[in-house]
């Protein structure tokens, strides 16, 4: 389930299939050369449309149509986001790089969050997945409102995250209502901006 390090998907096609997506990767490396500290790439329908990474330190749209879905303030707001889970990031792979009893060597923490969107069923699914070392650490099971720990040393963060009635609660709103309402959002600026300078058959 975990993406590659390097592999930042590119896909071409928007609006032209259903379910559409809207997807966040994160993705803190230790100790890879020549490599950001923490990388975002955030999707629209498999399609990047903003890059941030702790090199560059400010959120970036990638699609021109994508600029006019927000105003400056939000941009910034967005980049100060950023910036804090690129900290949270990077605190958390220390944390578990001595679990799995590592002190040196390239490691990779990374997170995957979206949601997906069936415009003619109105159906609506999520996933918030986090993944170490190229495996599975941590995956979340909606229904369930739990953590599902792949590993047992994934078992300390599952408690700690669903005694945290704040993070569960934002989770889920983020989940439902944020992550459903940002992609039908985008998805008619995008829509919009096309029709206007005729790339959209």
């Amino acid at each position: 389930r975990c993406f590659g390090i390097f592999q930042f998907f590119s896909g071409s096609g928007l609006f032209g299939r259903s379910p559409h997506s809207l997807k966040f990767f994160d993705t803190a490396p230790s100790q890879v050369p020549n490599f950001p500290e923490f990388v975002t790439v955030f999707m629209i329908d498999d399609v990047q449309v903003t890059y941030f990474d702790s090199n560059i330190k400010v959120n970036l749209p990638k699609q021109n149509w994508m600029k006019e879905a927000k105003d400056l303030q939000d941009w910034e707001k967005e980049t100060g986001a950023l910036l804090a889970a690129q900290q949270t990031f990077i605190t958390d792979i220390e944390v578990l790089k001595p679990r799995f009893n590592q002190t040196e060597g390239l490691h990779v923490y990374q997170r995957m969050c979206g949601c997906e969107w069936d415009d003619e069923t109105g159906e609506v699914k999520s996933y918030y997945q986090f993944g170490y070392d190229g495996e599975d650490f941590i995956n979340l099971d909606q229904k369930q409102e739990s953590w599902v720990a792949p590993k047992q040393k994934a078992v300390v963060t599952k408690h700690s995250w669903e005694n945290d009635t704040d993070f569960m609660s934002g989770t889920k709103t983020y989940l439902v209502e944020i992550c459903p309402e940002w992609l039908k959002k985008y998805l008619e600026y995008g829509k919009s901006s096309l029709i206007r300078t005729g790339k959209l058959s």
